[in-house]
């Protein structure tokens, strides 16, 4: 079956383009996807523009909408094991985290066929005879880019806010993981979308791009690297387009003398390693208090040196590969740079010697110590199994750290004091802050950074904002001459 989605029909590419799905663990095939071109791209965006004009979706009842979405969630629960493997077999996770995965895509779907239509918009007391309110509109046509390391989740965090408000759109998974993406926009026709409201391309960056300058689109949402999100940005500049954009972190975890050790030294891992460290608010960057950092570094490289690596199908498997070899070899300079920096390797920084794991794309749990603040790799978003341990003695100096980044997308603080917490957590300048915890979001709440860790928000209300336009109408009820020109 082919797999591009346009304007409610499944399509090949016009070319004949195909390509490889690769299986990270063993480099084998998947699946082979027909890969879209500029043609496919501009086909999807007129079929959204058409789709949107002709307001049966845009204009009509918000429970409609809300129905569809639900469906959708209930169907993600369904199909639940099928798409975990889907998942796995293309990202490497394992198989429990791609089960929680769907679930959390469930839960998003949920949660905005809930609100969708919650929102009557308000009116504003201006006088007896006006009718004065301010309502949310959809903006229109979305572009939707999303990344390879959560594929499924991340599309979804786009995908159902969109819908909830009456846009129509056109998806670009990343080309190396698409697999679970195309299981969606197959739940989302078995929901009972109308033909072009939901749209997917398949494709490297340039369908990317196509997207993003096409005149017909009205907004580009993207998660991915701050160099294309840059390059997002002044394309979509040109058309004066809405974008939201998700770049990534350098997420500070700092842990107190007062904190609880094995609580704290075991999200230390969570916070580093879940799905080898390709999650973009991973608690890559560990700052412990001097009263503990011994303690805590021995146990923390521990415990990281018995990771369990191997096939996210395994049961046994506690972290999988990283997503590609191009990938891999990218972390691996990092981990030649700390070193030449003069970082201390005191566990992992190789591959694997296991022949099981040969073939796949893996490199073991790294501990770095003796890493400073001017370190690349303690400034630069490595995005692999890499945790850097840095020592401070007071919470000012904490926060000097916690907040010296370019990005500001998450972090956590783990203490006993109930006051120094709070105190913490209100000065850390990152869109989400743990306190003795790492990792966990809920559908309801906003997720997004301060500074080059993006634009806007996903998630929460503020997440169903991004695809709505405020319009202000004002109705006077009683019209009579003003008298303004006395001609």
């Amino acid at each position: 079956m082919p797999d591009l989605y346009i304007d409610g029909e499944w399509t090949a590419a016009s070319t004949g383009s195909r390509r490889d799905v690769i299986n990270p663990f063993d480099a084998s095939v998947v699946a082979a996807v027909d890969e879209a071109g500029v043609a496919e791209a501009d086909r999807a965006v007129r079929a959204a523009r058409r789709a949107f004009d002709q307001g049966g979706w845009s204009q009509g009842p918000t429970r409609r909408r809300a129905d569809i979405l639900y469906r959708v969630s209930q169907l993600l629960l369904r199909d639940r094991e099928d798409i975990a493997r889907t998942e796995t077999l293309d990202t490497g996770k394992t198989l429990t985290e791609a089960r929680i995965d769907v679930e959390d895509v469930s839960n998003a779907f949920r949660y905005y066929a809930e609100i969708a239509d919650k929102d009557g918009g308000r009116v504003l007391d201006v006088g007896p005879d006006v009718l004065s309110r301010v309502v949310h509109q959809p903006v229109g046509v979305c572009a939707l880019i999303a990344p390879w390391n959560y594929p499924l989740l991340q599309a979804s965090w786009k995908v159902a806010p969109a819908l909830a408000a009456g846009n129509t759109f056109v998806l670009k998974p990343s080309e190396v993981t698409p697999l679970s993406t195309i299981r969606m926009i197959r739940l989302i026709e078995e929901a009972g979308a109308p033909p072009g409201v939901a749209n997917l391309v398949l494709g490297p960056g340039s369908v990317g791009a196509a997207l993003t300058e096409h005149p017909d689109v009205d907004l580009v949402s993207f998660t991915g690297g701050l160099a294309t999100g840059r390059r997002i940005m002044q394309a979509a500049a040109a058309g004066v387009k809405k974008i939201a954009l998700e770049l990534g972190g350098k997420n500070p975890n700092v842990v107190f003398d007062d904190a609880d050790f094995a609580a704290a030294s075991d999200y230390a891992l969570d916070a580093a390693f879940l799905h080898s460290g390709q999650v973009c608010s991973a608690g890559s960057r560990l700052i412990v208090q001097s009263g503990i950092h011994d303690r805590f570094l021995e146990r923390l490289v521990e415990r990281a040196s018995r990771i369990r690596l191997g096939d996210g199908l395994d049961p046994q498997t506690e972290s999988g590969p990283l997503s590609s070899a191009g990938h891999r070899t990218k972390v691996e300079g990092y981990l030649e740079t700390a070193l030449g920096e003069g970082a201390r390797l005191m566990t992992g920084g190789s591959r694997p010697d296991d022949p099981a794991l040969a073939r796949g794309f893996f490199l073991e749990p790294t501990v770095f110590a003796d890493c400073t603040r001017t370190m690349r790799i303690v400034q630069e978003e490595v995005f692999g199994p890499v945790v850097t341990v840095e020592r401070f003695d007071t919470e000012d100096e904490a926060l000097e750290l916690a907040n010296d980044t370019r990005y500001g997308l998450a972090g956590g603080v783990w203490t006993g004091d109930a006051s120094r917490a709070q105190r913490f957590a209100n000065r850390m300048r990152h869109g989400t802050v743990w306190i003795n915890d790492f990792h966990p979001y809920v559908p309801q709440a906003e997720w997004g950074g301060f500074g080059r860790s993006g634009i806007g928000r996903e998630l929460g209300p503020s997440g169903l904002r991004e695809y709505q336009e405020a319009k202000h109408i004002y109705q006077n009820l009683a019209p009579a001459p003003s008298g303004w020109f006395k001609g």
